[in-house]
């Protein structure tokens, strides 16, 4: 009876399903082409997929307060532009020029928050509209194309945030600690504090949560802020470890890393998230796309797979949470 009272804890948690279906992913992929699971083709797929990771852990803090960003992937683009305009121009040094371009960032986000907090416009549409003039300024800054390239070799700043070791065929960047680091972080926070009650109390009923003393606007405003920053934060790693500072860089990748949170099992309408879950989500996003071209499905199918996956982590959810609910 314990053994099946415990197995059913955890079917219950969000977590279950994304965990499954990650697992069936690498067993499937690796059957079928053994190099899947290769050191190069890991370290490889480490390398870009724990920079999209870092927007995504904060957005799901956000989404469980019952909000969304569409601007972090406009931010992951006009940062690093911020950045290297002013070094490449002789203004100020990296450190300094990295500053800069990360408080820009966060005023961005505040901006969001203020909007959406003070001015009560929801926040698709603010932050919509703020994807637009981020894009927009990073396209002007540099006139549409990319930056030139550059040597950040002997930077302090590149090497903490991208800097990288070999162990044998296998290549790590920095960029995989922070990763870590923050994912820890943040699941602490969301977990095991009272700020983490005050996120979750303000997506699940903002009103019940004002009442009870909790200063939902500030949350809000700090979780987009959070959300601003981090994203800069991914784009600058992003630019110095592949020398280039595209304004287009971030593409879509709002929408990517919103699918990543859902399907990781963060409720839509607020008052749930999981970290835990969003870093499994993030890894069936990231190993989906990689394995489906090594097993020579057309890259440009990728958005089938994804939409399907989506489709069906929200139905599986949907299931639990109404099995939960009625005791089954």
């Amino acid at each position: 009876m314990e053994t099946q009272s415990l197995a059913k804890r955890l079917f219950a948690r969000p977590e279950a399903g994304p965990a499954i279906l990650l697992m069936l992913l690498i067993v499937v992929f690796t059957a079928i082409n053994p190099t899947f699971l290769s050191v190069l083709n890991i370290s490889n797929t480490l390398a870009f997929t724990v920079e999209l990771g870092l927007i995504a852990l904060a957005m799901t803090l956000l989404m469980t307060a019952g909000e969304f960003d569409l601007s972090v992937g406009s931010l992951f683009g006009l940062t690093p532009v911020l950045m290297w305009t002013l070094f490449n121009a002789g203004t100020t040094s990296l450190a300094l020029a990295f500053l800069v371009a990360m408080a820009v960032a966060a005023l961005i986000g505040a901006v969001n928050g203020w909007f959406v907090t003070a001015l009560k416009i929801p926040s698709f549409l603010v932050t919509l509209g703020m994807l637009l003039v981020a894009r927009g300024t990073a396209l002007y800054i540099t006139d549409g194309f990319p930056q030139r390239t550059w040597s950040a070799e002997g930077q302090w700043v590149a090497d903490v945030l991208v800097g990288s070791v070999q162990l044998g065929d296998l290549r790590l960047y920095m960029s995989l600690v922070w990763f870590v680091f923050f994912a820890l972080l943040l699941h602490y926070v969301l977990t095991g504090t009272r700020v983490g009650n005050w996120i979750q109390a303000a997506g699940g009923n903002a009103g019940a949560a004002a009442a009870r003393g909790v200063n939902v606007a500030r949350v809000k405003v700090g979780l987009f802020v959070l959300s601003a920053a981090m994203a800069g934060l991914a784009g600058v790693i992003s630019s110095i470890r592949t020398s280039a500072a595209n304004p287009n860089s971030g593409t879509g990748y709002e929408l990517e890393t919103i699918a990543m949170v859902v399907i990781g099992g963060t409720a839509l309408s607020g008052g749930r998230g999981t970290i835990i879950g969003t870093v499994i989500g993030i890894f069936i996003l990231r190993l989906m796309r990689n394995g489906i071209v090594m097993v020579g499905v057309p890259g440009l199918a990728y958005n089938i797979f994804i939409g399907a996956i989506i489709l069906g982590m929200m139905a599986l959810h949907s299931w639990l949470d109404r099995r939960n609910q009625s005791g089954g």
